[in-house]
């Protein structure tokens, strides 16, 4: 039998892993809010929009919250556990304009003023996170290479 290493990437990605969840995530953080408005932008079939919205609420990465009783419309705002994955999405776009738009489509301006340029760094030290980690193993039996037999 095998076993997939415990992973939270994975994890996230079980809840945020597909390409309209990640745009639904886009859209509110734009500030778009509404089923219709969501979908026009992503390009998203409705029956497949309403799934994602669906599995991120039950997630608890967005809430519904109702802003017209009759008859009832929703909204979808980002729970504290949705806004942090704010950064994720600013890496996400920042990869995508160097690696694969000719231009920037859009440009993220900072409450700074200057236009935003995430980067990720340690907590600890302030260093760049990139090419300097050692992974430790704290699940039982597991090693970089897999599982200890």
């Amino acid at each position: 039998m095998t076993v997939a290493r415990p992973c939270s990437i994975a994890d996230a990605l079980a809840v945020i892993g597909e390409k309209y969840s990640l745009l639904v995530l886009r859209e509110i953080f734009f500030g778009v809010r509404r089923f219709d408005a969501i979908t026009r932008n992503t390009g998203a079939p409705r029956d497949i929009m309403a799934s994602r919205l669906r599995r991120l609420v039950e997630a608890g990465v967005l809430e519904k919250v109702l802003y017209h009783e009759r008859p009832a419309r929703y909204e979808y705002h980002l729970t504290g556990m949705g806004r942090e994955l704010e950064p994720i999405l600013h890496l996400l776009r920042q990869w995508g304009d160097r690696h694969l738009a000719s231009g920037p489509p859009v440009v993220v301006e900072h409450a700074c003023g200057a236009d935003l340029d995430v980067a990720v760094v340690c907590r600890a030290c302030g260093g760049p996170a990139t090419g300097s980690g050692k992974a430790r193993f704290l699940t039982p039996g597991w090693t970089a290479a897999g599982p200890v037999d």
